[in-house]
């Protein structure tokens, strides 16, 4: 049975090197559905599910087709226990879906079109706020036990932790690069200040219109005239008097 032949100190101490090694966020996201298997009794699928900004659901990894599978399920019946574990408060366990469901149209689905027999949802949180739930699957109907939802608890709440963390990075990376990109910008047009003795607006409307002569973006623009490669162009295209 997954989950009962690993140590899961080793596999949390791993997950916490890999997230914050700033890795991809979604090698971050298959490390957490990969983990599920390994620590899970039951568990064989697994699958992240987050919301995006619009708030849309999606599929942000998976351990294989069928996890995939089921969560396309429950997005087109739009119903069951990993988009409830989402929308409701609590985490959601039908641990048998052939023995009748609350999840009825979603089971029928399931059982019919994946080897899938039973099901757990948990919320992931971040700062209080649902943003996407841990799927679990199992192909043994009623194999998810109490133990199992203790220890899909435990591993929901580092999918959470994990989220933050790739979430601030990727933030942060966002940040880095608008301040590089201001400071391409205006390193440009102080290059063009001092080239076509202009003023500071006169030269950033001038790296602007370029921008658009030269259909390209202004700070790959400002990027080029600080390395010299556009300086000439601006200056043909726009002589001063």
């Amino acid at each position: 049975m997954p989950g009962s032949s690993v140590e899961p100190t080793e596999v949390f101490a791993r997950l916490n090197t890999l997230i914050h090694g700033r890795p991809e966020a979604q090698a971050v996201y298959q490390a957490v559905v990969a983990a599920a298997v390994e620590l899970v009794d039951g568990c064989d699928h697994a699958s992240m599910m987050l919301v995006d900004r619009a708030g849309r659901f999606y599929s942000a990894a998976a351990t294989d087709d069928v996890a995939l599978a089921v969560d396309d399920l429950e997005l087109a019946v739009d119903d069951g226990p990993c988009v409830d574990a989402i929308v409701e408060e609590s985490f959601q366990h039908d641990p048998n879906l052939v023995d009748g469901s609350q999840w009825p149209e979603l089971a029928r689905r399931v059982v019919a079109e994946t080897t899938v027999r039973g099901l757990i949802g948990y919320r992931i949180l971040l700062d209080g706020e649902k943003v996407g739930a841990l799927n679990l699957f199992s192909d043994t109907a009623d194999a998810f036990t109490t133990d199992s939802v203790d220890q899909a608890a435990v591993l929901a709440s580092f999918a959470s932790v994990a989220v933050m963390t790739v979430r601030a990075q990727i933030d942060s990376d966002n940040l880095e690069r608008a301040l590089g990109t201001s400071r391409e910008i205006g390193k440009a047009v102080g290059l063009l200040m001092a080239a076509h003795k202009v003023d500071d607006d006169e030269a950033f409307e001038l790296l602007r219109k370029t921008s658009q002569d030269l259909n390209i973006k202004l700070a790959t623009l400002a990027e080029e005239v600080v390395q010299g490669q556009r300086v000439q162009y601006v200056a043909n295209k726009h002589p001063q008097p």
